[in-house]
């Protein structure tokens, strides 16, 4: 994605099954479930690099010993700052009492972090946010040890004002409107609620107050609390929590939109945002690694029992395309398959967009993520070359020579890399983008590869705002002087905000939404944008469940091709010597190459929650009315 674009977060659990000893024995180190973790985040950076956490429980300590560590950075480098301050203070420990080394009971009782349940986050802040408050875990302590909640996720809510109010309803005084403080203050009082209940109970049946600690802590019940803390709901999450006596769960949405894998063996219970992340750091197979299921709860009790159950009802599936397309690392057996059918599936449209002319045509793609979609763009059209070439030795064979045909197989799909990208100065520019010159710059390209009578088609994960292609890569582009500019997006045109973790929270910004506007005003056909403006405000005070999207209005006087052709009018400008031409993947094509990943709704406005519909009308009357603010 050549637009900068903030997204998602990550999850990392590790929940270890036999004793530290085992692992020290079998794998030569006590620390064995951290390494775990540092290489589960640290294989999920892509997902997030504001800010890292990470939280540990020692199970089965004696009262008055330390048994949850956390450790939170929003440094430049979070992950590596998180795992050297764990590392420093191990090393502070065991330098301090070096006899300690090799008694693994001593370790886990007088070092911190070391445990048997552990559990990482890296994020990304859609908010804009990056105070270390900011930064998951989270934690709710209590001197009860079934009390104490930790908390992180990958997710955000439509509705957390609601959630909000609820919490007061309940006579709490939560600190902030924040998703995560909400959805955790809501658990943390359903978790109360089980844990006073469960005490009476033990109360009548004459255990005393110590020896109903273990009895609650087998006896709580865990998807009972998630189904009633989950009841009002609205958003796309995949959340874990940790609780002091050493339960643990994932939680994910009905939809599925946020992606949630796990594995399970007699050593170990994992679970991490990306199913790669656990066949590279377990070693184990594509098969062996499961998604959790659509509104259920992976749940791990101390006693090391795992169950899958169910706490909301499962909607219709519409996990997160945006996943395939480009968050997710392209390592996972599927993705990868999957973009490159993505770049496969558009070759008609740029075949009509370069006459049919691939002698004349050099193939790239620009960022490097967008790659594996070129090389599926790359397969199709040699396939194209040679099916051009079978035609003509089967209709030229009786005249054919021996030079013609050498001549005609060493005819070849020309691919180059053209666009070098300088990632140390897209980090200066972002913290000034009002610098236009130095934005230019951002791309390199490669002299020498172009000539005039050239088409250069460069593949592109999406366009979301258009703004690098506008001031840096179209320009950059024509200093090659190639007859056409091709600018191919594997994914469709984004014409909505996205309110379930990625950073799109405007509409204003999506430049499909942009390029509609001007082909409403063109065509005399603005009235529109006052109706939907009427219809939107007039569903202000409606129910989530009764708010339609009226903004698909804005869209269905055109075809996608004409604002297609509006987006590369844009974009271009009078400077600019080459022709322009933009092509986005078709949502069908899509939901073929991505069949498990359906959710589409900043293409289509088909929101899987309700609180989607009430957002992108929020949206759109913030735009209206001049608003500066995000819409959930």
């Amino acid at each position: 994605m050549s637009d900068a674009l903030k997204h998602e977060c990550g999850i990392a659990l590790v929940r270890l099954l036999k004793p530290l000893e085992y692992y020290k024995e079998k794998y030569g180190t006590a620390f064995y479930g951290i390494q775990k973790m540092y290489l589960m985040m640290e294989k999920q950076h892509n997902r997030g690099q504001d800010g890292a956490g990470f939280a540990s429980i020692k199970l089965d300590v004696e009262p008055g010993q330390r048994y949850i560590s956390r450790v939170r950075s929003n440094h430049a480098q979070p992950i590596q700052d998180v795992f050297k301050q764990i590392n420093d203070r191990i090393n502070e420990e065991l330098t301090a009492k070096p006899e300690i080394a090799d008694d693994v009971q001593k370790i886990k009782s007088e070092i911190p972090y070391v445990g048997e349940l552990f559990l990482g986050h890296v994020r990304y802040g859609t908010f804009g946010k990056n105070s270390i408050e900011s930064v998951h875990p989270f934690l709710r302590q209590s001197n009860w040890m079934h009390r104490n909640l930790i908390l992180a996720g990958n997710f955000n809510m439509t509705n957390v004002k609601e959630l909000f109010e609820n919490l007061v309803e309940l006579g709490q005084h939560p600190k902030e409107m924040a998703d995560t403080v909400t959805v955790m203050e809501k658990i943390g009082h359903f978790l109360d609620k089980e844990v006073m209940q469960l005490y009476q109970d033990c109360k009548t049946e004459g255990y005393s107050k110590r020896e109903a600690s273990p009895v609650i802590a087998d006896r709580l019940d865990i998807a009972k609390i998630l189904t009633r803390s989950a009841k009002n709901l609205d958003g796309g999450y995949a959340m874990a929590g940790l609780l002091g006596h050493g339960d643990a769960f994932v939680f994910r949405d009905p939809a599925g939109i946020r992606p949630a894998y796990y594995y399970q063996d007699d050593e170990v219970v994992v679970v991490a945002s990306e199913r790669p992340v656990i066949q590279t750091v377990f070693n184990v197979p594509f098969e062996s690694v499961q998604e959790i299921d659509p509104g259920n709860a992976l749940i791990i009790k101390k006693s090391g029992k795992v169950s899958m159950q169910q706490i909301l009802e499962p909607t219709v599936k519409k996990a997160c395309s945006f996943e395939r397309i480009y968050f997710s690392r392209g390592s996972d057996a599927e993705i990868y398959q999957e973009r490159k059918d993505l770049g496969k599936l558009i070759l008609p449209a740029v075949l009509k967009s370069i006459d049919n002319d691939t002698d004349n045509t050099v193939f790239s793609y620009i960022p490097n993520t967008a790659e594996t979609s070129f090389y599926g763009l790359v397969e199709a059209a040699q396939d194209f070359l040679n099916q051009r070439k079978n035609n003509y030795i089967l209709e030229n064979k009786n005249t054919l020579t021996a030079e013609t045909l050498q001549e005609l197989l060493a005819v070849k799909i020309r691919t180059e890399k053209v666009a070098i990208k300088d990632a140390k100065l897209r980090t200066f520019i972002t913290e000034d983008s009002s610098r236009d010159d130095l934005v230019a710059h951002v791309y390199d390209v490669t002299y020498g590869v172009i000539k005039p009578t050239d088409n250069l088609v460069i593949i592109d994960d999406s366009i979301v705002r258009g703004t690098t292609l506008k001031m840096s890569i179209i320009k950059m582009m024509d200093r090659l002087k190639p007859k056409r500019i091709v600018i191919v997006s594997s994914a469709p045109q984004i014409r909505y905000p996205d309110c379930y973790g990625i950073d799109m929270a405007k509409l204003e910004g999506l430049v499909a939404f942009r390029a509609a506007l001007a082909l409403l005003k063109e065509r005399n056909l603005y009235h529109i944008v006052d109706d939907v403006y009427a219809k939107c405000k007039a569903q202000e005070n409606y129910l989530d469940t009764d708010v339609v999207n009226y903004v698909t209005a804005i869209y269905d006087q055109f075809t996608p091709e004409e604002i297609s052709d509006k987006i590369a009018e844009m974009l271009s400008s009078p400077e600019i010597n080459a022709e322009v031409k933009i092509i986005f993947q078709k949502v069908e094509d899509l939901h073929i190459a991505c069949p498990k990943n359906l959710g589409d709704w900043y293409f289509t406005g088909d929101y899987p929650t309700p609180g989607g519909n009430r957002v992108v009308n929020r949206a759109f009357m913030n735009f209206y009315e001049g608003k500066d603010a995000r819409a959930y």
